[in-house]
């Protein structure tokens, strides 16, 4: 699974409000550690990354969640919470159960 977290730089240049919320709490919470990858949608950048997947999604709105699985479907998010219950407290448990496997047996190793 790869998680992109996209916020959005508004036209003025000031950082959007509920982007920054979102990214507190994952902070806070000690889960930013668990996305891949985080992009902009530059409001003034019609080319940025972050609003040329919101172009190929047709995301209109920020912050939003592309969630890649292993298979390479897509899943896009544009509500925090419930992005947080589907997808981060899944996460959480397959590192959980790495972990796990790890401690049992000293030879593996992470990648």
């Amino acid at each position: 699974m790869h998680i992109t977290f996209v916020k959005k730089i508004k036209a003025d240049g000031s950082p959007c409000r509920k982007c920054v919320e979102v990214e507190q709490r994952l902070r806070e919470s000690g889960q930013l550690g668990l996305i891949d990858t985080v992009t902009i949608a530059d409001e003034r950048d019609p080319e940025s990354v972050g609003m040329r997947l919101a172009a190929r999604h047709g995301i209109d709105v920020a912050p939003y969640f592309i969630v890649r699985d292993d298979d390479g479907a897509e899943r896009i998010y544009t509500i925090y919470f419930q992005f947080a219950k589907e997808v981060l407290n899944r996460r959480l448990s397959e590192q959980d159960e790495a972990r796990e496997l790890m401690s049992r047996d000293p030879s593996l190793d992470l990648l």
